[in-house]
């Protein structure tokens, strides 16, 4: 289910009503305006689906999507796993820990399409109806949607549900839908959207993604949308909750008479019968149980299991798939995050410094087996990545900005720093030494300290797996060579989310996935509002003029080629602001799954979905005459990655 391209909620304001939008009555006022001089009003349209730039791949009436099968059988069960612990069936809060898979009971007004960058066509609402300047929109409910316990799926609904997540719903929500002016019913069963002035064409696709909630199941019996519940939800999805034990499992059932089976949108998916999702505590058992069948499909993301744990009889004989496939869906930077709303860390200068201090060569040559390359950008491995030196529509776009932005945004390419591999980077922690002399740090009793004040510098990197551990502690030795003294703190998944929230922390691992079409959520990265906001996703509290006015102009792009022109400025101003040190990344995803599931030909640009998987018993049974989905035989590795 939708939820999975950027976090999808709302906000309301009180604005007058947005006119000439659906209203037929009205075309006789727009002609007079016309001819009185007044500007015309934007044309509306009205239909099935919308693109966010170019043209949709499918026309109205579409049978179905290409990359599923539309005869695929329905049945089975899938088994799939979580690491860490839930305690709530609310996934539209910023307290507890949702359960893995809910969104499979909620749906959203619209739904988009894998095989295109970001187009979306109706689910909960059957058309979307918009000026061609895209001011505002009006979504018109299908009248057959409904309720898991029968009762219809309503305008008031919406209304209920996009004013409640407002008010209670995760902070990040205010910037996410910040232009939404406001929000009321037209018609029996058309809910419409009035924006803020200005360019936002990305947000009628933004509201497509808004998930509805049953406002007569939430308002009754006592039930809160701000807490946290293990009360399993009343949806209106392909799935229900069948059965869970908090922390443990939880197994979705699929609602035979759904409503939406027969929908274009959803022909060929949602095929099993039973989704159940395991919870492990860390990434090793999680590895066993896949070994011994407990497990049906993993996406395997340590590059050293990867290289030498599957190398099992399971493989060899083809119970057991290792596939690896390219990854065109979305991009973004795992990257060593400063919150530089600590001292120590404010000045630009000194995180570049620390920057030396990583050496990446040496850990992917002896703990990734070299699988992996180094990512130099929020937005890799995507088109949307800049490379080399800005110039034509890019350059353009940076030049107002020039003397606001670091001088090497228009003069130096932008490469993390490079080793020898040899794991002693005695030419890297030279220059660190420079820089930071540079900045007012000097050493003192083999102590780096601040020249003015005389206090050390020591910082905490803050954990949340104790397998990330040997992957930090390199990091962490190379620094004690610059004088700094850094520490691992590693806690449970709980204590580590609360801190994150309230941006408690000096340094963590962290990056953000990027779709291929960043838009409105990036306000919520990287604005200067958001790095006060608790709750907010901008870690390392970027507060910068400049990063405000590209976001802005990422949200207005008007067509996809300025789209990639203005996230790539974007890009280049951030990596130059020095708010992370770059780990590492790969272009694939590594899959594991057991041979029993039939899949389509087609892989779309957004790569596989196990939503258009199915169970194939001519498989399943082909597995249990070579032994079945059974045996453990190797020993666990440490590490994660």
């Amino acid at each position: 289910m939708k939820f999975a391209r950027r976090p999808v909620l709302f906000g309301l304001a009180a604005l007058p009503l947005l006119p000439r939008l659906g209203r037929a009555d009205e075309v006789a006022a727009e002609g007079a305006a016309a001819a009185e001089g007044a500007t015309p009003p934007s044309p509306i349209i009205r239909a099935h689906a919308i693109a966010m730039h170019g043209d949709l791949k499918y026309p109205a009436g579409f049978d179905h999507f290409d990359y599923v099968n539309p005869s695929a059988p329905k049945g089975g069960r899938l088994v799939q796993s979580d690491v860490g612990p839930f305690d709530s069936f609310n996934a539209f809060i910023a307290k507890g820990d949702p359960a893995p898979g809910i969104g499979f009971v909620t749906e959203t007004l619209m739904v988009g399409s894998q095989d295109e960058p970001f187009s979306e066509y109706g689910l909960l609402a059957e058309e979307i109806e918009y000026p061609e300047d895209r001011s505002g929109a009006i979504f018109h409910m299908n009248p057959a949607a409904r309720w898991h316990d029968g009762q219809p799926v309503t305008v008031d609904d919406v209304i209920w549900t996009f004013q409640s997540l407002l008010e209670k719903g995760a902070p990040y929500l205010r910037f996410y839908y910040a232009s939404v002016a406001s929000v009321d019913q037209v018609g029996e069963r058309a809910v419409r959207f009035v924006f803020h002035p200005g360019e936002n064409r990305e947000l009628p696709l933004i509201l497509g993604q808004v998930p509805v909630l049953p406002k007569h199941w939430w308002t009754s019996n006592g039930r809160e949308i701000g807490d946290t519940t293990l009360e399993p939800p009343l949806g209106s999805g392909p799935y229900r909750v069948k059965r869970f034990e908090a922390g443990r499992f939880v197994e979705y059932q699929r609602v035979e008479d759904w409503w939406g089976r027969d929908l274009p949108v959803n022909r060929g998916q949602n095929n099993f019968d039973e989704l159940r999702f395991e919870v492990y505590r860390d990434a090793l058992v999680q590895r066993q149980a896949l070994k011994a069948g407990a497990i049906d499909v993993m996406q395997e993301n340590q590059a050293k299991a990867w290289a030498t744990e599957y190398d099992i009889p399971q493989v060899r004989d083809g119970r057991l798939l290792k596939e690896q496939f390219e990854n065109h869906a979305s991009g973004g930077m795992q990257n060593f995050t400063y919150n530089t709303r600590r001292a120590i860390f404010s000045d630009r200068r000194v995180r570049w410094a620390l920057a030396h201090a990583f050496d990446f060569e040496w850990t992917n040559k002896n703990l990734f087996n070299g699988l992996y390359v180094r990512p130099n950008s929020y937005f890799f491995p995507t088109e949307l990545a800049s490379s080399g030196l800005p110039e034509g529509p890019e350059l353009a776009i940076l030049e107002p900005f020039r003397g606001r932005v670091p001088a090497e945004v228009f003069t130096e390419v932008y490469t993390p720093p490079k080793t020898d591999g040899s794991g002693w980077p005695r030419e890297n922690l030279a220059k660190a030494f420079a820089i930071l002399a540079e900045a007012g740090w000097v050493v003192r009793d083999l102590k780096l300290v601040n020249a003015t004040t005389g206090e050390p510098m020591r910082f905490e990197i803050l954990l949340r797996s104790p397998q990330f551990e040997r992957l930090v502690l390199p990091f962490i030795r190379n620094l004690g060579r610059l004088g700094v003294e850094a520490r691992l703190r590693t806690v449970d998944s709980s204590q580590y989310i609360n801190r994150l929230r309230s941006f408690d922390f000096d340094m963590i691992v962290g990056g953000i996935g990027q779709s291929l079409s960043p838009g409105n959520e990036q306000r919520s990265y990287w604005s200067s509002q958001a790095a006060d906001e608790t709750g907010g996703y901008n870690y390392p509290g970027v507060k910068d003029p400049v990063v405000d006015e590209l976001v802005e102009m990422v949200i207005a792009a008007p067509d996809r080629d300025s789209l990639v022109y203005r996230t790539r400025a974007l890009d280049r101003v951030l990596l130059w602001g020095h708010y992370g040190i770059p780990q590492w990344g790969s272009p694939y995803v590594r899959l594991l799954s057991w041979n029993k599931f039939g899949r389509p030909a087609v892989v779309p640009l957004q790569g596989l979905s196990l939503d258009t998987w199915w169970y194939d018993s001519a498989k399943a049974a082909a597995l249990q005459s070579k032994g079945g989905q059974k045996g453990a035989d190797q020993p666990p590795e440490e590490g994660a990655d």
